[in-house]
């Protein structure tokens, strides 16, 4: 028994954190069970009541959902981020609020330890430690997937279905799928199982979160998202005249359309912050379609410069969502400049969604940097044109001088 033997569990109410569970009980452990609602499917309060039969001195269930789309999601896509270069961050985006709420738990309830399920070739695993780590310098955490005891005891999903029916832990009686999923409010991941061959199409009945854009609807859906520093505050469907303006409203409808429409998946190989490349099939709905409404209302009130500069910071942004570097001083300096980026980033983008497709139509904003009259054809506003002449000779300077050093070298 150890002093100080009180530990948060991160419980999905499955096989593997069930039995993780009663794991640590058995090793002398007093286990809280922490449970994270932040927009997964799932029938939580069962998974309560399991956690509690199986041993849990008591059970959390925290619902996270508007602080994920205030606090994460909206800063992510702020910062127009995406890791190596397709995919939306969607797990990412949810694991350092859930590592944050789990150590505020630990410290509220006295407990030395926090514990997760995450494998040790995964991502998630580096995303709950470093989190941890970050916000309790003094945390213990014991990941039993890295543990030789554990390692020895479980070497495979026989051993934990043996390991259950043991010690009366119920077992879901529906087959598993063959694959492995995470599933929150930005997006639902497929990957590993059927999925480890990069060659193999992914079947139509894996998709969860979006219709085939094939199956999507013949007519466009026509919307319009007001943007007020960078952020969303308004969605409206033009087709029907619905508006919602609170974020997790909001959010959920923009999921909602881009489910019906086909819109957000993305079929991708891509690599891990451990080492090794892995495949993943994402559905994205209400994410893709923010993205690029979000960056269609930064083409007209971004300064040029301002916005060359964001656009060298994303994909380093990006990167940190990713490796699970939310928590950290590089973290702190890029919000702050993606945020000074965003300050006039007001005014509204209509798009059209079809079969799969987010297109933008239009978009107005009372910091519009555009002016008619100076780009028009027709128009010969305040810009002289003869000007234009010097311009291009500037910049023809150095490579005319260029060419001329090429040419005595080839001569």
């Amino acid at each position: 028994m150890k002093e100080n033997n009180k530990v948060v569990l991160a419980y999905s109410g499955g096989l593997d954190t069930s039995v993780i569970l009663k794991w640590l009980i058995n090793q002398g452990y007093e286990v809280i069970a922490y449970i994270a609602d932040v927009g997964q499917a799932g029938d939580f309060q069962a998974a309560k009541r399991k956690a509690l039969k199986v041993g849990a001195k008591k059970v959390y269930i925290e619902d996270l959902k508007k602080e994920l789309v205030t606090d994460y999601i909206f800063p992510i896509f702020k910062a127009n981020a995406l890791y190596e270069g397709r995919y939306l961050l969607g797990t990412s985006a949810a694991r350092p609020l859930i590592a944050k709420r789990q150590i505020e738990i630990a410290a509220r309830e006295g407990a030395a330890y926090v514990s997760h399920g995450a494998t040790g070739k995964g991502n998630d695993q580096v995303r709950f430690e470093l989190g941890y780590y970050a916000l309790n310098p003094k945390i213990k955490v014991i990941a039993p997937w890295k543990m030789e005891s554990f390692l020895k005891e479980f070497k495979g999903r026989t051993d934990l279905i043996n390991y259950a029916k043991a010690n009366k832990i119920e077992i879901s009686s529906t087959i598993k799928k063959p694959y492995s999923e995470d599933d929150n409010l930005l997006h639902i991941s497929h990957e590993a199982g059927i999925l480890e061959d990069p060659a193999h199409e992914c079947a139509e009945d894996i998709y969860s979160k979006t219709v085939s854009p094939e199956r999507a609807p013949n007519k466009a859906t026509k919307i319009r998202i007001f943007f007020k520093d960078g952020a969303p505050v308004k969605v409206t469907n033009l087709n029907t005249g619905r508006s919602e303006t609170d974020p997790l409203k909001l959010f959920n409808m923009l999921n909602d359309l881009g489910s019906k429409n086909g819109i957000g998946r993305i079929d991708m190989v891509e690599n891990r912050f451990v080492g090794i490349k892995s495949r993943g099939v994402y559905e994205t709905p209400g994410g893709t379609i923010l993205f690029a409404a979000h960056k269609d209302i930064e083409g007209i009130a971004m300064d040029r410069e301002v916005m060359r500069l964001r656009d060298m910071f994303s994909p380093k942004f990006a990167e940190l969502v990713y490796n699970g570097f939310w928590f950290s001083p590089e973290m702190n300096f890029l919000m702050a400049a993606i945020n000074e980026s965003q300050r006039a980033i007001d005014g509204s983008v209509t798009l059209k969604l079809y079969k799969g497709n987010v297109m933008a139509v239009g978009r107005q904003s009372p910091s519009s940097l555009y002016n008619k009259d100076l780009s028009s054809m027709d128009i010969a506003g305040g810009f002289d044109q003869k000007d234009s002449e010097g311009f291009i000779k500037i910049h023809a300077t150095r490579l005319m001088a260029h060419s001329a050093i090429m040419n005595r070298h080839n001569n």
